[in-house]
């Protein structure tokens, strides 16, 4: 087994082989539980190994957590691709906001996570970066009773933040078992139903 995982380094997929493990684990034990030496055991190699292509734990969470925020944007683009910018765009990407966090809660935990985002790597910065372009494409034109702006410029980062708000807000209350519930156990709410219904000012 050993052998066969070496001869995959030299083939040069150790390290995609640990992001893989590294996720898996996550999701399994949480990141509380989460070592360099288990996901090297899940992988089949050496301790060490994993030192090697990411230099520490944390190196391998902020790759892993860059691998969240790529996967993250593509669930929000399902059903906003083709369509023009609007209320089918913006329900289409806050659905699979939610959707990815519901379905990966401890690898959202680890994204947002204040520990990476204070050692910030430029993998991890142009990873986010893409997610959030996301948000930022069908938060463009949306119209709503909003406080004037001195500086009116701004007025862009006013719809991202509250539409950022609203869905990131619900995906971390919803993960944390918050909020009202039905009998069994399911959100009473989900984000379409909260939602405000947007107008929107398309652009000249």
């Amino acid at each position: 087994m050993l052998k066969e995982n070496k001869k995959r380094y030299h083939h040069g997929d150790l390290k995609a082989a640990l992001i893989t493990a590294g996720l898996e684990l996550l999701e399994e034990v949480g990141l509380d539980d989460l070592s360099l030496r288990a996901i090297a055991a899940r992988v089949g190699v050496s301790h060490t190994a994993p030192k090697n292509h990411f230099g520490s734990l944390k190196g391998l969470l902020s790759t892993m957590a860059a691998e969240g925020f790529r996967r993250h944007a593509a669930e929000m683009k399902k059903g906003v691709e083709g369509t023009s910018p609007g209320k089918e765009r913006l329900r289409a990407a806050t659905a699979g906001y939610v959707r990815f966090a519901r379905e990966h809660p401890s690898l959202f935990r680890l994204m947002f996570s204040p520990v990476l985002a204070r050692d910030e790597t430029d993998e991890l910065a142009e990873a986010g970066a893409s997610s959030y372009a996301v948000l930022q494409s069908v938060a463009a034109g949306l119209d709503w009773p909003r406080p004037k702006l001195t500086q009116p410029e701004l007025q862009s980062w006013q719809n991202e933040m509250l539409l950022w708000t609203i869905v990131h807000g619900y995906a971390s209350l919803l993960i944390e078992g918050r909020g009202p519930k039905k009998d069994d156990g399911t959100p009473l709410l989900d984000i379409l139903e909260i939602m405000p219904d947007f107008d929107f000012v398309q652009s000249k």
